[in-house]
């Protein structure tokens, strides 16, 4: 019987080990040992016209009522004339930006395939999702977007007076290059002008790197002084991410980190019953994020700064996780700058730890999170030692 016990821990222990092995490999861009090799092609982008039809009955404006009051609507004729929808193109990421509002309205991982996480035993027994989602291992894994069944979205404006420019306005982008080609970086300037304020957003992207610089310039134009307040929010469907098992599960939801309160996992389910989930309401510092099976997307905010942090049901399955930062009181002719990074890539913990404090802790192991997260370390520590990951595993064996 003791023999039999034994078998059986080895057994375990084995299968951990290639779990883990895979896991590793995905986490680091690789074709995961359980699904077939992909052709190396890259997904049709969407209609730009049709992704962005909704937005304005689909995508509501910031919680409390002072606040809320201050995001309108489009002009509709003004916005169907101007919108387009602008593709910027780096060695790692294709980024779709409409200028209907500013809004990331969709983002393909260059580097990561749809099939490459079939979850931790998704290849010795959960073979139906492994198969599922190999239908579409030919294409690169997308964050952002919109569909009818769909939501997720990254988002920016100003409240706090009457019509400001929010991410139902219509900017106008500035000519400039739309790839990073030779260079290291590329940038996509917009600008619009409304309620006499002007927004300038401008979003860098780097080569190399899921950080996207977000610079908010707000400038008064106007005879009168005025109060602004910039938000920054992320849209998402309450739905469970296609594939999602008991043998193929990961957190998909918002989360947040404050230094007070550390980190947070909420649910879609809290904010549709109670309108918003319980978390802290200001702070000085930390990030707002949605985590999607192996992958996040967050705003980290410029630090030592003011906000306030909600969470809101905006539509029928549709959740939105922000923070507003008071601007502070803007002179006639004066402006203000405002700094964030959004991340949106895997949930690597080393490049996690280098965007923003806490933001390693969403690094989610599926439903192994107990086990998975000591024996992934052990492994990272003999790794350091030998730089080899085959010998790495011989000598944790």
């Amino acid at each position: 019987m003791d023999i039999n016990k034994r078998t059986i821990l080895w057994i375990v222990f084995a299968v951990s080990l290639v779990i883990l092995w895979n896991d590793w490999m995905v986490s680091n861009g690789k074709q995961s040992m359980f699904s077939s090799a992909p052709p190396a092609k890259v997904a049709s982008m969407p209609n730009a016209s049709g992704s962005a039809a909704s937005s304005a009955s689909s995508v509501s404006g910031v919680p409390s009522a002072a606040l809320a009051s201050g995001v309108a609507g489009v002009p509709g004729a003004v916005a169907a004339a101007k919108r387009e929808v602008i593709t910027i193109s780096t060695d790692v990421l294709k980024v779709d930006i409409d200028t209907a509002g500013g809004v990331v309205r969709r983002l393909e991982l260059l580097k990561f395939k749809q099939a490459g996480h079939p979850g931790w035993f998704g290849g010795c027994f959960g073979l139906l999702e492994a198969c599922k989602s190999n239908a579409d291992a030919h294409k690169n894994e997308v964050l952002f977007g919109e569909g009818p069944n769909h939501a997720y979205l990254a988002q920016s404006g100003l409240v706090g007076g009457a019509a400001l420019p929010n991410h139902n306005t219509v900017f106008v982008a500035k000519p400039g290059a739309r790839a990073i080609d030779a260079g290291n970086d590329v940038q996509l300037v917009l600008e619009s002008e409304q309620g006499g304020v002007k927004l300038t957003k401008t979003y860098t992207f780097h080569r190399g790197s899921y950080v996207i610089d977000v610079r908010h310039d707000v400038s008064n134009l106007g005879a009168a002084p005025v109060t602004p307040s910039l938000y920054l929010q992320l849209l998402h469907d309450g739905n469970k991410p296609e594939g999602d098992s008991f043998f193929n599960s990961s957190f998909t939801g918002p989360t947040l980190y404050t230094p007070e309160e550390k980190y947070q996992k909420l649910d879609f389910a809290t904010i549709e019953k109670k309108g918003h989930a319980d978390h802290p309401a200001k702070s000085n510092n930390g990030w707002i994020a949605i985590s999607q099976h192996f992958f996040v997307s967050a705003f980290v905010p410029q630090a030592d700064a003011p906000r306030e942090i909600y969470t809101k049901k905006v539509d029928t399955n549709r959740y939105a996780i922000g923070t507003v930062m008071p601007l502070g009181s803007l002179a006639p002719g004066a402006t203000v700058s405002n700094t964030a990074k959004l991340y949106s890539g895997p949930q690597d913990e080393k490049l996690l730890e280098t965007v923003a404090p806490g933001l390693d802790l969403v690094k989610d192991y599926g439903f192994l999170t107990i086990i998975a997260k000591p024996i992934f370390w052990v492994i990272n520590q003999i790794h350091s030692v030998l730089g080899n990951w085959g010998w790495t595993i011989i000598v944790f064996t």
